[in-house]
């Protein structure tokens, strides 16, 4: 491939790039085979204030980059223009006998990043709406737990399967079981499985119905 039809490629490939993400995207064809890198050809410039013909970077330096890097690949590394803007750039190096072109992408975020910010506004919140009507749902079980347990009289340890079943009913009667993960919570406080309070529920039920 000789240096025209590189770049006549490389030309038709930022054109493109630029037509297909908007006016946030600059690309440009670079040639880096002079120290100074300039700007051979350049889609949305107005991202960066270059024009053809510029030698300065993103950042607006016209300092000679490393050796190394002219001919090194960058992708996907943040830069900011001298406005102010916040960019994503790649560089995509493009080499032959007697040439050495690049292609480069800037891509403007600012916006973004704006958006973000009302987006977080929008969906931040104070605290969820169950904690607000009934306080911590864990709190409320535990004190209906508590008062359960002192009718019965004695201490968790010391319960036998029937004083469970009374726990349970009157947890049920008290709409202890409306809550949120109301089930585990009364499993792990009478040390029994999930299984074993639906079970007592069901029991209850039964017992209800026949009734």
């Amino acid at each position: 491939m000789t240096r025209d039809q590189a770049f006549e490629f490389l030309d038709r490939t930022a054109r493109g790039i630029a037509e297909m993400f908007g006016s946030s995207c600059e690309t440009l064809v670079q040639d880096m085979s002079d120290p100074s890198h300039p700007i051979l050809a350049i889609y949305n410039g107005q991202v960066s204030g270059r024009e053809v013909g510029s030698t300065a970077d993103i950042m607006g330096s016209t300092r000679l980059i490393d050796k190394a890097a002219m001919t090194t690949d960058f992708v996907n590394l943040y830069a900011t223009t001298p406005a102010g803007a916040q960019l994503k750039s790649s560089t995509f190096h493009m080499m032959g006998d007697g040439y050495n072109l690049a292609l480069g992408i800037d891509f403007d975020y600012s916006s973004l990043v704006f958006a973000n910010r009302i987006l977080v506004d929008l969906m931040s919140a104070d605290a969820d709406l169950q904690s607000a009507l009934w306080e911590n749902p864990d709190n409320g079980l535990q004190q209906l737990f508590d008062e359960c347990l002192a009718a019965v009289g004695k201490p968790v340890s010391a319960l036998t399967k029937s004083d469970r079943v009374r726990v349970v009913a009157l947890l049920e009667q008290k709409g202890a079981f409306s809550y949120r993960k109301s089930v585990p919570f009364v499993a792990r406080s009478l040390h029994v499985s999930r299984y074993t309070v639906y079970k007592y529920l069901d029991q209850l039920a039964a017992e209800e119905g026949g009734a």
